[in-house]
């Protein structure tokens, strides 16, 4: 199945001629899809690149478990594809809304509830298409794994936040959807769930998701009808009722905030990210357990440095995700890296984009 036009070639090349003029004119640039995801990272007042135009699916072949589309594809025009053939993005990313395209999907490396189980966005990533910061187009990777060779720098792009270049187009693994899948909600306590959650990890039964909030712990099952149901007759839960879709009901509202928790509210909203096993960190506010434990979702008045204090030492690291600009202005919106890591995202940054025009502060300040 093929998707390609000389309309699309065009728009690949006036994206390349703007970026050679801004970059002959040192020019920073905010690389801007559909703007789903812009409330991410700080926002930046440099002119703007609009990739939308740049949509549609290269190929895909549903045998072969691989699709590869333009970045400015719809993710909503990817899933319908897919599920045209029964077939899904296995980290289920979130779209935060309808305008969400599959650059920015990629650029932002978000996973939804399956995670922990199936693996991030970068474990799909086979290779890309981009335009550097000096305006060249390079090709990365493959559409098989056995292309990945040498330096993984697909996976690279994945989550870079569009610094390092703009991207045209991705190719991803996709799976096969489950056969069947049900929700089971326990009443427990956060202590039980996340050893629970864990147990279930290592024990071989379909599990493809996990979350525990306000006294009630939830676990996804889904694989073949009967793993299934033997997997739901051996565990005492309550079945939850319209959850029998692939991302029906509560996971689908947990991948997109749409949960009463995640409603509009006065706190900062933290992700945080720690070992599963972790207890409950010492922080005021509410707080949603997702991944097996391991993403925190964190409303809190606590100030930046407390709650990343708390989350290091637990070996992990917390990230402002929902916040004011004015909050964000005054501290970094991700997890401050070490002296060395910072050294090797500026060399990085440094060899895809020289005068550093690409999306300015998006990911780190001054970077």
């Amino acid at each position: 199945m093929t998707n390609s036009s000389d309309n699309n070639q065009d728009i690949g090349e006036q994206l390349q001629q703007q970026i050679a003029e801004a970059y002959s004119r040192r020019q920073p640039l905010t690389i801007c899809g559909g703007g789903s995801k812009s409330f991410l990272g700080l926002r930046s007042n440099s002119h703007e690149i609009n990739t939308t135009q740049h949509s549609g699916v290269v190929s895909y072949e549903p045998t072969e478990l691989v699709i590869t589309a333009r970045c400015g594809t719809p993710l909503s025009t990817i899933r319908e594809v897919l599920a045209a053939h029964h077939q899904m993005l296995p980290f289920e990313p979130p779209s935060y809304g309808e305008s969400a395209t599959l650059g920015g999907t990629m650029a932002c490396a978000l996973s939804g509830p399956a995670r922990p189980y199936s693996g991030a966005a970068r474990d799909y990533a086979l290779g890309c298409r981009m335009i550097n910061g000096q305006a060249q187009t390079l090709r990365f990777g493959g559409e098989v794994m056995k292309n990945v060779a040498g330096y993984d720098v697909t996976r690279l792009m994945t989550g870079a936040m569009g610094t390092l270049g703009l991207l045209l187009d991705f190719s991803l693994k996709v799976l096969p959807l489950a056969e069947h899948e049900i929700t089971l909600a326990f009443d427990t306590t956060v202590d039980d769930a996340l050893q629970k959650m864990q147990a279930l990890a290592g024990q071989s039964q379909p599990v493809t998701a996990s979350a525990f909030y306000n006294g009630t712990l939830y676990i996804r099952l889904a694989g073949a009808h009967s793993a299934v149901m033997a997997s739901a007759n051996r565990l005492p839960g309550e079945v939850l009722p319209n959850t029998t879709g692939a991302t029906a009901g509560f996971w689908e509202d947990l991948r997109e905030h749409r949960l009463d928790f995640f409603k509009p509210a006065a706190a900062p909203l933290w992700r945080i990210s720690v070992p599963p096993l972790t207890p409950p960190l010492d922080l005021s506010g509410e707080c949603f357990y997702d991944w097996a434990g391991m993403q925190r979702w964190l409303f809190s008045e606590d100030s930046a440095g407390t709650i990343r204090q708390k989350a290091a030492s637990a070996g992990g690291h917390a990230q402002l995700f929902r916040a004011s600009d004015e909050l964000k202005a005054q501290t970094s919106v991700t997890h401050p890296p070490g002296d060395q890591i910072m050294n090797l995202h500026r060399k990085i940054k440094n060899e895809f984009d020289p005068a550093g025009l690409f999306n300015r502060n998006r990911l780190y300040a001054d970077l």
